[in-house]
């Protein structure tokens, strides 16, 4: 469909708290991305949700006097019928799983993370069949639209996808374009005057390069990760970094990074909040969005509020349609995405997905070359990629045998005895989610 008719937007994940941002952002570049159809598909589950983000959509497109229309539906091949893009930010199991995710690792010893660990690996587990019900749909009703997928963890749901269903998707993380409105912030310049090299797989993710109009500034961000000033996320325990570590690793590190790095530290930390009788962080976010939904529910509420700040995920709108934008009119800029290493990094297989820039134009994106790591960091880059790869194997077969050896290998479980009660249970707790495991129900 040429863009002058329009473009009919799928989101599936309608009802997340996120999408006032996305609509946020669509409103703000309506002239560069009209949107003849916004489609807000969810679950059952999440219908009350979904209508309150229905309502709060169209008083925002009214506000704005823009002729989008907006449909919710629980009807998701409805919404995929002709679609253009379809962004994906759905969490099977909602709140509740996640919760699980973190609390039930701890109980055994183990960090309990959203995207990371075995939290994560349950977590891949349920995204990755309903993804693959999204692309069955999507290659009847709508074979040349582009899936953007922010369902975490992102960087294993697309390498699932990517070589099992469609090449027609790309993964993202708001990690990458945060890095930059730091260093942007720090150096007091705009983001378009920062150049950033990424590489890795997603949360695995180092800027080997930083510069700013052209200087290499790497060093100097460097001094700022190990100060006060470093990059923080509401959802990583904020232990400090080393110098010794930051030299090694020779680049600007994700965040998640200190999982590996700095486990005994970071399990401690999770430990001692648990034994004060603190929330996790999936209770944490529990609360948050009970209270953005009450003000998104308020029937003056116009705009995105100031609260959903307090969610995480920031710049997530600003990434996303950055990247359709730049599909959809062919720009051939860089951006940092998920897609197929295709040899980019020579360290890593060709079909596995990574997290690195590309050039990104009508044909998704071509990613640039990398070449080998620094040893330092391609060690763990490697364990974690292993590890990735049994899981994407694991959901998609539901062999146990699988499932057990990629959880044993991943760098925060400390062993298959380990690995193998941490399964049961988080399978167990899990089994209304994971047809591939329990195909009786």
């Amino acid at each position: 469909m040429s863009i002058t008719d329009g473009l009919k937007i799928a989101v599936i994940g309608g009802g997340s708290s996120y999408t006032p941002e996305l609509v946020e952002g669509l409103l703000n570049r309506s002239e560069e991305l009209p949107v003849r159809e916004l489609w807000l598909v969810d679950v059952a589950m999440g219908q009350e949700k979904l209508d309150i983000i229905t309502e709060l959509t169209r008083r925002m497109i009214k506000k704005a006097n823009s002729t989008m229309e907006v449909y919710a539906t629980l009807d998701r091949r409805a919404a995929l019928d002709g679609a253009d893009y379809i962004m994906t930010q759905f969490r099977v199991g909602q709140l509740p799983a996640r919760i699980n995710d973190e609390r039930i690792p701890l109980r055994h010893g183990v960090i309990g993370q959203e995207t990371t660990g075995p939290g994560g690996f349950m977590k891949a587990l349920r995204t990755i069949p309903v993804l693959f019900g999204v692309c069955d749909d999507m290659a009847q009703l709508c074979p040349d639209a582009w899936i953007i997928n922010f369902a975490n963890p992102s960087g294993i749901v697309t390498e699932a996808v990517l070589r099992h269903k469609t090449p027609r998707i790309i993964g993202l993380c708001n990690g990458p374009i945060n890095t930059i409105a730091w260093a942007a912030k720090t150096f007091n310049v705009t983001p378009a005057e920062v150049f950033v090299e990424f590489t890795g797989c997603n949360h695995v993710t180092w800027g080997r390069r930083v510069y700013v109009n052209g200087r290499d500034v790497t060093q100097e961000m460097l001094a700022e990760m190990a100060g006060e000033n470093s990059l923080h996320t509401k959802n990583i325990p904020s232990l400090a970094w080393s110098q010794e570590m930051l030299a090694a690793m020779d680049g600007i590190p994700s965040g998640y990074i200190k999982y590996y790095y700095m486990r005994e530290a970071m399990l401690a930390e999770y430990l001692k909040n648990e034994s004060e009788g603190k929330p996790c962080r999936g209770e944490e976010v529990l609360q948050v969005e009970s209270e953005l939904f009450k003000e998104y529910a308020d029937p003056n509420l116009d705009h995105k509020p100031e609260a959903l700040s307090k969610r995480g995920g920031a710049l997530y709108s600003e990434a996303a349609l950055r990247l359709v934008s730049s599909i959809q009119h062919d720009r051939r800029d860089i951006q940092c995405v998920n897609t197929l290493n295709r040899g980019v990094l020579t360290d890593l297989a060709d079909d596995v997905a990574v997290e690195v820039n590309c050039m990104i134009d009508r044909r998704g994106a071509t990613p640039l070359a990398i070449g080998a790591l620094n040893p330092f960091v391609r060690g763990m880059l490697q364990q974690v990629k292993a590890f990735e790869e049994m899981t994407v194997r694991a959901a998609v077969t539901g062999d146990r045998s699988i499932a057990l050896e990629a959880l044993t290998i991943n760098p925060l479980v400390p062993s298959m005895a380990v690995a193998s009660t941490l399964l049961e249970e988080m399978l167990e707790a899990n089994r209304a989610y994971l047809p591939q495991f329990f195909p009786e129900g």
